[in-house]
């Protein structure tokens, strides 16, 4: 699913709404009066092409444009999705509001980045109440899938499906908030743990680094898979939630936290916070701490993805929804992609094993193409790799686009015989090679036995054809 998208304020989030839809193959349109929009936003849209494509394994959609328009009206003007990402002051969303209506359609999903008004806030004096509908992002909102997704009882039920069905197609997870509450959902708990942070570092009992220390080498990296809920439950060993509550719910009435209390804000505060924040990161820029961020994220949900669990499953999910047919070229191009960030070792270049990676996924598309798929293999029947040979012949690295065409050189009884070749996509460098032997196999009895006759039928003509493409 594409169409066109219009975003409205091109700051962090509007920015990075804008290189999700465009990258996801939309067409984009942006209005901010801010002189220097395009700069900023032509740099969030570099991070974001760097690092989202390594998330996938399937090609990407076409890349759509990303326009700066003069006006709100020619931004919104047949859109299908407009995204309100203005500063949070409610008398500036009301004006701007007011504006996208009376020029965008009344079919369009009219959402709001806000973090803390509420949808029937937004819809105060609007033209089209129904239209109206929050649509709260985490930043870098081109990574990461979370979205909190809040209607009031007047957003149009239809509104609410179209939003589901466009978020979830440009590789997003819609979170239905389905009560109206300040801050939604994941903001409030932010703001606690944000609370307690600020008393930790004024009472002096940790600093701003100690603090993401605790984060980021414990409980941080358990939320990442598992949430809050599912890990206490785990904590309750094998009793499992009731357990955990027994053991730790008095310590609720414990003066463990300030829970509400707010220190109070003051100048020596900020200095207290910024100066240590500075003493810890500080001797990096903004565009080099985005970087680290991202390649943190690109990791730590590759991570996810190949164990099919947490925002790791939704992008598998969306990654074999991009997977289209390969077609009938000689050669076959079987893999498009991106090289990702953990593919690459200490000289900063591809892994050699990301390589027989790489030839392996080009393998296993053509097994899907000539019917010799997951059903084909979970019947008994399946391929066995009995050698490789791959030469290096070019440096890959991260962030490059690639491809890999691949023929077929023997397809006789049991014996299939697979010619990679891996190209650079920007120039159609030749990167390596790999001349691949299989034999096929049932898996009942481990030994190697010829194919069923569907897929011996396709692998021979693929054979006969891919020949005569080399005379």
């Amino acid at each position: 699913m594409t169409g066109t998208a219009a975003i409205v304020g091109g700051g962090v989030i509007g920015g990075g709404w804008a290189a999700r839809f465009a990258l996801m193959g939309w067409e984009v349109s942006v209005f901010d009066p801010d002189p220097e929009a395009e700069r900023k936003i032509g740099e969030v849209m570099s991070n974001a092409a760097r690092v989202l494509p390594m998330l996938y394994e399937a090609p990407m959609h076409a890349r759509g444009a990303i326009t700066l328009v003069g006006s709100l009206d020619e931004a919104v003007t047949g859109a299908d999705w407009v995204q309100e990402s203005v500063p949070e002051r409610l008398d500036v969303k009301h004006k701007v509001i007011a504006q996208i209506q009376a020029a965008c359609p009344e079919r369009a999903v009219l959402a709001s980045s806000t973090s803390g008004f509420k949808p029937s806030e937004l819809q105060q004096g609007a033209a089209r109440p129904g239209q109206i509908v929050v649509a709260h992002p985490f930043n870098p909102v081109y990574l990461l899938p979370l979205v909190e997704l809040v209607p009031s009882a007047a957003t149009d039920d239809s509104i609410i499906t179209r939003a589901k069905e466009i978020l979830t197609a440009i590789g997003m997870y819609p979170l239905h908030v389905r009560a109206e509450i300040d801050a939604h959902i994941a903001d409030r708990f932010l703001e606690a743990v944000w609370r307690e942070a600020l008393w930790l570092v004024k009472d002096g009992i940790a600093t701003t680094e100690e603090i993401d220390n605790a984060i980021r080498y414990g409980f941080g990296l358990r939320w990442a898979q598992m949430g809050l809920f599912e890990t206490y439950r785990v904590a309750g060993g094998e009793a499992g939630m009731r357990h955990f509550m027994a053991q730790f719910g008095p310590c609720l009435q414990w003066p463990w936290t300030k829970l509400t209390d707010v220190p109070e804000f003051t100048d020596e505060l900020v200095d207290l916070i910024a100066g240590q924040s500075d003493a810890q990161s500080g001797h990096m820029g903004i565009r080099d701490l985005e970087r680290l961020r991202d390649d943190n994220l690109v990791a730590i949900l590759r991570a996810l993805k190949q164990q099919g669990a947490a925002a790791g499953k939704l992008i598998l999910d969306h990654d074999s929804s991009l997977r289209g047919p390969l077609g009938d070229g000689v050669p076959l191009v079987t893999v498009r992609r991106v090289v990702p960030v953990d593919w690459t070792d200490v000289n900063r270049h591809m892994n050699e094993g990301r390589y027989g990676q790489l030839f392996s996924d080009a393998s296993e598309e053509l097994m899907t193409h000539v019917g010799a798929d997951r059903d084909y293999i979970a019947a008994g029947n399946s391929y066995f790799t009995a050698e490789t040979s791959v030469k290096y012949l070019n440096e890959t690295h991260a962030g490059e686009d690639i491809y890999v065409t691949t023929r077929v050189t023997l397809g006789e009884g049991k014996k299939l015989r697979l010619w990679h070749e891996m190209h650079r996509a920007s120039d159609d460098a030749l990167l390596a090679t790999c001349d691949q032997f299989l034999l096929h196999v049932s898996l009942e009895t481990r030994r190697s036995c010829p194919p069923l006759p569907q897929v011996a039928e396709v692998v021979e003509k693929l054979a006969a054809v891919h020949a005569e493409g080399t005379r």
